[in-house]
C-alpha cells in the first residue's frame, strides 16, 4: 500500500480495481469456525489439531452465515456401534435388493398363480416328508434310550453298578434324542412359515402381473 502512496490518484485507482477480485476471491473462501472447548465458545479462521474431533459451525467471511455443521467424531463405542449400524443398514440394502431381483425372477419363472402354487405345493411335499421322517427318528431314538435306561436300572435293582460302556451309550443316546428333536423343531417351524411364504409371494406375484393404471 505505500507504493500505491507514491502513484497517480488514476494509477493507483486503477491498480486497486486490478486487485480487488483477487481479494474479494479471497474473502468469500475463507471460513470462520466456532466450537466449544472446556465450556468455552472458541472462534477462530484456523481450525487447530485439538479442534478438530470436536462438533463445530463454518460461516462464511463474506456473508456470515453458517455455511456447515460438523459433528463431534466419535470414538470408542460410539463409533464401534455406527460402524455397526452403518453396516446393518447395507446388509438391510442388500437384502432388499435381492429381494426385488427375487420377485422379479418368480414373475418371469412362473406364467400363471397355478405355476407359482405348484412350485410351493412341491415344496410343502417335502418338508412335510422330512418332517414325517424326522418324527420317526425321534420316535426310534427315545426307543432306543427307554431300552437303555431298563437295562441300567435292571443292573442297579441287582445290586451292580451301571458298566461304563452302558452309561456312556446312555449319554450319547440322549443327546443325540436332544440334536434331533430340536431338528425336528426347526423343520416344523419351516412347514408352518412356508404357508405364509407362499401368501406373501402370491400377493406379490399378482401386483406385479397386474398391469397398472398407467399402462393403460
Amino acid at each position: 500500500m505505500a507504493v500505491l502512496n507514491k502513484l497517480s490518484p488514476i494509477l493507483a485507482a486503477t491498480v486497486l480495481l486490478a486487485l480487488a477480485p483477487t481479494a474479494l476471491a479471497q474473502s468469500t473462501t475463507k471460513k470462520l469456525y466456532c466450537w466449544n472447548e472446556n465450556g468455552r465458545k472458541v472462534c477462530g479462521d484456523a481450525l487447530p489439531s485439538s479442534a478438530v474431533n470436536h462438533a463445530r459451525t463454518e460461516f462464511s467471511v463474506k456473508s456470515g452465515r453458517a455455511t456447515a455443521h460438523v459433528g463431534r467424531a466419535l470414538q470408542g463405542e460410539e463409533l464401534q456401534a455406527a460402524q455397526r449400524a452403518a453396516h446393518a443398514e447395507r446388509l438391510a440394502a442388500m437384502a432388499a435388493e435381492s429381494a426385488k431381483r427375487r420377485d422379479h425372477a418368480m414373475a418371469e419363472s412362473y406364467d400363471s398363480e397355478t405355476a407359482l402354487r405348484r412350485a410351493y405345493q412341491h415344496r410343502i411335499t417335502l418338508l412335510e416328508e422330512t418332517v414325517k421322517a424326522s418324527e420317526l427318528g425321534v420316535t426310534g431314538l427315545r426307543q432306543s434310550l427307554l431300552s437303555l435306561l431298563r437295562r441300567a436300572s435292571d443292573e442297579e435293582l441287582a445290586g451292580k453298578p451301571v458298566p461304563r460302556p452302558l452309561a456312556e451309550s446312555i449319554l450319547g443316546q440322549h443327546q443325540l434324542l436332544q440334536h434331533q428333536q430340536g431338528v425336528l423343531a426347526q423343520q416344523r417351524m419351516d412347514r408352518s412359515a412356508i404357508d405364509d411364504e407362499f401368501n406373501s409371494a402370491l400377493e406379490r406375484y399378482r401386483a406385479m402381473k397386474t398391469p397398472s393404471r398407467s399402462d393403460g
